[in-house]
């Protein structure tokens, strides 16, 4: 058994001092050592109508464009421009002033961008270049694309992610930041693996190592504790007492941890398995410049209340999206969380977003548009789905497919403005709709209207992994003693993991 214990150990020595070194830095580099940043959001203002001299199609219409995929209002250069992406994706500005268009519009707007977020107006930019895949720098983790890499010529060389079609931050790194994801993805997520083979022989040799560390675990719990009567006596000669009895005591007090640690990572890695390939569903159909008929600013809305206009296509109609800013009972501000699990980090604003669709035809209001919208987008992604997650050609293929899919039960809807437990901060996108179908799995989608995309996919299985990620990986049950605990906690259990780990080698060595 003790040789068996040993043999184990020499296994997983390496992959054990790896993941806990890694798993040390992530809460050491990832809360004590933030990199802070300027600002996290742009805060919504109040379109100044005034601007809005020229209707869109007529400058749609004066440029040549006919279809179309989205438009939304943009403010930056003191002046308002209409961002419009065009059917082949590529994103143009034109002024709605006179409808002049902004040479590299898209360009100048992520710079605009970068350097607002950043709060740097004077460093010179080395490079800006599109994102259209996830690389080593900029991660699926981050699940916005297509961005902007806006690259500073600074000390820490620093970059910033940033998607013009939302005007969002996505993400930023700087030299400790990059040497910190590369540490992390190559000890901790072995994704050197992946590229010299594939994903699917990294994960099962990620859940061969943590099996064998679990055994490993198991057997130093019946040699060091309940069996230690049998193991106590040294063997004659023996001259690593200290080592000896430091390795059993530390590893007793960290078994638990250890095997939390272990058993949690592994069932996280065997979801790995499915490929998470939420970006792929997006329904964005092509719109017709002639179907704007009704001009928006004789739409009935309070122009001192608008943040911003937009264009949505759905069961055969095309609908002006008007994002409303509307003051809310003192309540609100109480309800607000931590600022990265808002939409608005400003609490002292009592501002709340609020949606509106008009029917671009005839300027009729559609009552609860936002949940017609999103109950079409559902269809969608089931009928997507259920081919496997292959998006019909067209609107009027996917119409069909959505139409002919099994009907949907719902069983409960809600509009997001904040992150929750099924849907959390790692989704990145808000705000959203959440749409909880009654499947035996309880089947939730959640959609971000704005944009026409699925946020996440979640049923009892994924809630099931999360949990036991939440709690056994990342400590999720002390939140209650506030976050500098937690980290704390976490690091130092991986610690003494590593402790234990360098004990049982020198041990081994010792031993003769």
């Amino acid at each position: 058994m003790y040789s068996w214990h040993r043999v184990l150990g020499i296994m997983t020595i390496i992959p054990v001092i790896f993941w806990t070194c890694s798993g040390l830095s992530h809460p050491i580099i990832a809360h004590w050592f933030k990199l802070d940043i300027a600002r996290e959001y742009i805060k919504p203002q109040v379109v100044d109508s005034a601007k809005l001299r020229l209707p869109v199609n007529e400058i749609l219409s004066k440029n040549g464009i006919n279809l179309f995929t989205s438009f939304r209002l943009i403010d930056f250069q003191g002046e308002t421009f209409y961002q419009v992406r065009d059917r082949k994706n590529k994103v143009e500005y034109f002024s709605a002033t006179d409808g002049i268009k902004l040479i590299d519009g898209d360009r100048l707007y992520a710079e605009h961008l970068s350097r607002y977020f950043l709060g740097d107006s004077t460093s010179k930019i080395s490079s800006i270049t599109p994102v259209t895949s996830f690389t080593d720098e900029y991660k699926y983790i981050n699940r916005l694309l297509p961005v902007w890499k806006v690259s500073f010529a600074r000390k820490d060389h620093m970059d910033v992610y940033v998607e013009t079609s939302q005007s969002r931050l996505a993400n930023y790194n700087d030299d400790n930041r990059k040497l910190f994801l590369w540490v992390f993805s190559n000890f901790h997520s072995y994704e050197f693996i992946a590229k010299i083979t594939n994903n699917t022989a990294r994960y099962a040799l990620i859940l061969v190592l943590a099996a064998i560390v679990i055994f490993s675990t198991l057997s130093g719990l019946l040699i060091y504790g309940i069996l230690w009567k049998k193991f106590k006596k040294p063997v004659p000669g023996q001259k690593a007492g200290f080592f000896r009895k430091y390795h059993r005591t530390i590893g007793l007090l960290t078994s638990i941890v250890t095997l939390t640690f272990m058993g949690s990572g592994a069932y996280h890695a065997t979801h790995k398995f499915t490929p998470d390939d939420r970006i792929n569903y997006v329904f964005e159909p092509e719109i017709k410049t002639t179907g704007l008929l009704v001009n928006p600013m004789a739409l009935p809305v309070q122009w001192n209340q608008v943040s911003n206009l937009s264009v949505a296509r759905f069961n055969g109609k095309t609908y002006y999206r008007v994002n409303l800013l509307k003051k809310e009972n003192d309540s609100w501000k109480k309800q607000q969380v931590a600022k990265a699990e808002t939409m608005f980090a400003d609490k002292d604003k009592k501002l709340k977003p609020d949606v509106n669709y008009y029917d671009a035809a005839t300027g009729q209001l559609l009552p609860d548009g936002i949940m017609e919208h999103s109950y079409s987008l559902v269809k969608h992604f089931v009928a997507q789905g259920a081919a496997d997650g292959e998006a019909a050609c067209c609107e009027m293929m996917a119409n069909a497919a959505a139409d002919e899919s099994a009907p949907l039960i719902i069983s409960s809807s809600a509009y997001l403005t904040k992150f929750d437990t099924d849907y959390g901060f790692v989704n990145k996108r808000l705000p959203v709709v959440k749409i909880a179908l009654s499947t035996p799995q309880h089947l939730t989608y959640y959609l971000e209207p704005a944009t026409g995309r699925l946020a996440a996919k979640v049923q009892d299985s994924d809630r099931r992994e999360g949990l036991s990620f939440a709690v056994f990986h990342k400590f999720l049950l002390v939140d209650f003693a506030g976050k500098n605990f937690r980290d704390f906690l976490t690091a130092f259990s991986a610690f003494c993991v590593l402790v234990v780990s360098v004990s049982g080698l020198i041990l081994l060595i010792k031993i003769k």
